[in-house]
């Protein structure tokens, strides 16, 4: 029956009928119109609120069931409605009052199991245990209720026995799975979480078709499913978002941006915290403004997911937004000591210190390291007398390997203050102090091999450390980032080991002609960085001849090969020759010169679409976008060329 053609009095069946089928939208569109013709019609107030409910508008739920339980207040129902849509919908201290109406005697055990999820959703997790407590032992959300206070406490292994018993007595139940699964995340064991994650995923797409898992990834449009109690009961949206967090600290980035869209689709209005959080802070590099719109949203909302103020300052810290950090942390104070670290709250300080007073800040990480190398001593000795233990030694290994991933980003702070003035030979002696501990860290060996490359005559040296890490990834060698190859192609030519450099390109060049045939359409510039890098080398030792004619060679064909990075290694080379022309220190052959000019008016033939630079995100004055591209700055150097050169066009 189309809605239109509804009569007064013929709403019910057909209301219900909505309801049967999940169609609670269209439900709530009809009887909010019958609710408005008739404002103290109790069944058209109470299935809107039913509605509301399924549909997870718990703010919406509440304002229908409270007049209810002033209208009845002999249906305890109402009463119990109205309490949980309250907790539903985060308001916790008028969720509370509201149980105070239910009677004490027909539902006892429902106002104690509300009144300690209310307590757990204030993080008063001593009052809720004292609530649990008051339940029959043989209830079957005992167990479970306890398990959740354990994994707030941080005693993961046993909150894991509790689910698991509750499993046993319960049957399969995916919030359950889920609950378990969140354990051994916590515990890191990944491979028993994803056991979990993928029978809840199993199960969902079996006998849930309708909730269209996975359609978005393959790029099939739906519409939304909406925030329907069956997608809540689910455990879908908490399994795929888990899913995501494993996949990204496991540094699968591409998997974990795939769970992320193989969840059931909602439009953005209707995402959970936990989902806008993940997405922000997956699609952070190719998504930037939009993730940290994100992020400063949820911010604002009560409440958030509790990792969200740490990520939005690191993250504004990366980006180099350091004013925009000290003004989040200013207007934020009273988030800090719930939501920082003393770790992350100092580390933070250190680093928009940096910006102002370098050498405060180079003080303030040395405290912060002096902190944690002590730490990593105490558990290598813990180590050392626990080596028999096997669970022992694994819990002190994972301990000593959490510890060393907060001491190397404080490390590479410090370095980066004296990196940045171009003092090299201090950033080796930063790495040096702090071999100890970190010399089978790959951050810290790829950095260290960047100093002692950067030195010049530490060529040789720098080898020692390239090469392990190029060698790790031999067989699928475009897995290792272009500069590190490049680098070390430049370190053989610069010791004479041009055989090896050549050997390193060919296989570079093997891979990317596999990646041609498999893939036409992808750009790929791994050789073209490594040819660029080497030209650069030989422009700047004053062989303009040879390292020209190689980055001009680089980018050929210049569909595939022009892009913002490419364009970048060039322009740096041109403009030097120009400099070095026009101050008349050298002089170019005019084939040289014509070969040039040819290839910036190929620059400008495809650089139409290419960005000349990726802005910053948050960059409030932004480049003019016709001159933001290759086209433009091409034709501004082929002037250049005329200009210095006398040629005419």
């Amino acid at each position: 029956m189309p809605l239109t053609t509804i009569k007064d009095g013929e709403y019910t069946a057909t209301v219900y009928k909505m309801i049967k089928e999940g169609r609670y939208g269209d439900a709530i569109h009809i009887l909010s119109k019958e609710h408005q013709k008739h404002t103290k019609s109790r069944a058209a107030l109470s299935l809107l609120g039913y509605c509301y409910y399924h549909m997870q508008d718990f703010t919406n739920a509440a304002e229908c069931y409270e007049p209810l339980t002033q209208l009845h207040p002999e249906v305890e129902d109402y009463k119990l409605y109205y309490a949980q849509s309250l907790y539903g919908a985060c308001a916790f201290p008028e969720a509370m009052k509201a149980t105070f109406l239910l009677d004490s005697t027909a539902s006892h055990t429902k106002m104690i199991k509300l009144q300690a999820a209310i307590r757990y959703g204030e993080e008063d997790f001593s009052g809720a245990k004292t609530l649990v407590e008051q339940l029959p032992q043989d209830d079957p959300d005992y167990d479970v209720d306890l398990g959740c206070l354990l994994y707030k406490e941080g005693e993961y292994e046993e909150a894991c026995k509790k689910f698991l018993s509750s499993m046993n007595v319960l049957g399969y139940q995916p919030d359950l799975a889920y609950n378990i699964a969140l354990c051994y995340y916590s515990l890191k064991q990944y491979a028993s979480a994803l056991k979990y994650i993928a029978e809840i995923i199993e199960r969902g797409i079996r006998e849930h078709p309708e909730l269209s898992i996975g359609m978005t990834t393959e790029g099939i449009d739906v519409r939304s499913v909406g925030n329907t109690l069956i997608l809540h009961e689910t455990a879908l949206i908490e399994a795929f978002n888990l899913k995501a967090a494993i996949e990204y600290q496991l540094k699968n980035y591409a998997a974990a941006q795939e769970a992320l869209t193989d969840m059931p689709p909602r439009s953005e209005e209707e995402l959970d915290p936990v989902t806008l959080h993940n997405q922000a802070l997956m699609n952070i590099d190719t998504k930037p403004t939009e993730g940290f719109e994100k992020l400063a949203f949820l911010l604002q909302q009560n409440p958030f997911p509790p990792i969200t103020f740490g990520n939005l300052l690191l993250l504004y810290c990366k980006y180099e937004y350091f004013d925009l950090a000290a003004d989040v942390l200013a207007e934020n104070a009273h988030l800090t000591y719930t939501f920082l670290t003393p770790y992350l709250y100092e580390f933070l300080d250190a680093m928009i210190t940096c910006q102002t007073a370098p050498e405060e800040a180079f003080r303030k990480f040395d405290e912060i390291a002096g902190k944690l190398t002590e730490q990593l001593r105490k558990v290598t000795k813990q180590e050392a007398r626990h080596n028999r233990d096997d669970e022992s030694l694994k819990k002190h290994v994972q301990d000593y390997d959490e510890v060393l991933e907060r001491y190397i980003p404080v490390l590479m702070a410090q370095a980066k203050i004296y990196w940045n003035r171009e003092n090299y030979s201090m950033v080796e002696k930063i790495f040096h102090k702090s071999l100890e501990f970190c010399n089978e860290h790959d951050t810290w060996k790829l950095n260290v091999a960047h100093v002692l490359f950067m030195q010049d005559n530490k060529y040789k040296e720098a080898i020692g450390f390239y090469e392990p890490i190029v060698k790790k990834h031999y067989d699928n060698i475009l897995n290792v980032s272009a500069i590190v190859l490049a680098n070390l192609c430049v370190s053989y030519i610069m010791t004479s080991q041009n055989e090896e450099a050549e050997e390193l390109m060919r296989k570079i060049e093997k891979e990317e002609e596999q990646i041609s045939y498999e893939e036409p359409d992808k750009k790929v510039f791994h050789l073209c960085i490594v040819n660029l890098v080497i030209g650069t080398l030989y422009c700047a030792k004053g062989n303009y001849d040879f390292g020209i004619s190689r980055v001009i060679k680089s980018l050929e064909p210049y569909n595939k090969k022009l892009g913002t990075d490419t364009w970048f290694y060039a322009k740096r080379c041109f403009l030097s020759l120009l400099e070095n022309m026009a101050k008349h220190m050298i002089m170019l052959r005019d084939p040289v010169v014509q070969e040039c000019i040819q290839f910036l008016e190929h620059c400008e033939l495809y650089g139409k679409d290419v960005p000349a630079i990726i802005e910053q995100p948050l960059e409030e004055d932004r480049m003019h976008i016709g001159k933001n591209t290759v086209t433009y700055e091409s034709r501004l150097i082929k002037a250049l060329f005329y200009e210095v050169t006398g040629w005419n066009e």
